[in-house]
């Protein structure tokens, strides 16, 4: 077995701290009451991530956690409820995948998706908590990335067809978005978002 094989099973000691010690369990005998909550992924597609937040003038006061994953899972959304702590809803909201990565010390490539299901439940739980206050909601045009220039498609009109079902293959995106109709350069990056987000939310 060679030795760069090796070198990406290997997690640093901040993600083994994470995970032999995480961080903001939602215990349920706590009987911890969260102001808002978000879900994400299917345990069908193996991960399944629930994220409950209480607020207070705006700010992340308290966050919990459920997940069913794996060990960069774990890791990835304990570290994430501690970044968020004492955040504005605005700066929780615009959280990335690769912040928290960074802040572990990094983690295996072909794990890097799993800090995606804390960032998404966090976003999920934030959007809950607006509705249901019913407060607006600026943060989700503010964090879309245009993914299709030609036809000015976004990362977040894809995750919502796909988290509703509205899109359940890539032809029937391409007819509801016009993506890869244009210059075609953005056909490749979309199929990997597209099957990423089925995945999130147990879509495949």
């Amino acid at each position: 077995m060679s030795s760069s094989f090796m070198a990406d099973w290997v997690y640093t000691d901040v993600v083994k701290d994470h995970f032999m010690n995480p961080r903001n369990i939602w215990d349920k005998n706590e009987n911890w009451e969260p102001d808002a909550f978000g879900e994400v992924g299917s345990l069908a597609c193996g991960d399944q991530m629930r994220v409950g937040i209480k607020v207070f003038n705006d700010k992340i006061a308290d966050i919990r956690w459920l997940t069913y994953g794996c060990a960069s899972a774990i890791a990835s959304t304990s570290m994430m409820s501690e970044m968020v702590k004492g955040m504005t809803l605005k700066e929780a909201y615009n959280i990335t995948p690769t912040m928290i990565t960074d802040a572990l010390g990094g983690l295996p490539e072909h794990k890097f998706h799993c800090s995606v299901l804390g960032d998404k439940a966090l976003r999920a739980a934030i959007d809950d908590y607006l509705e249901k206050n019913n407060l607006p909601n600026p943060y989700k045009d503010a964090t879309a990335k245009i993914v299709c220039e030609c036809r000015n498609v976004t990362d977040q009109q894809i995750e919502e067809l796909v988290k509703t079902d509205r899109a359940t293959t890539l032809e029937e995106l391409q007819e509801l978005t016009g993506y890869g109709t244009g210059c075609g350069k953005c056909k490749k990056n979309i199929e990997h978002i597209f099957e990423e987000l089925r995945h999130i939310y147990g879509k495949s």
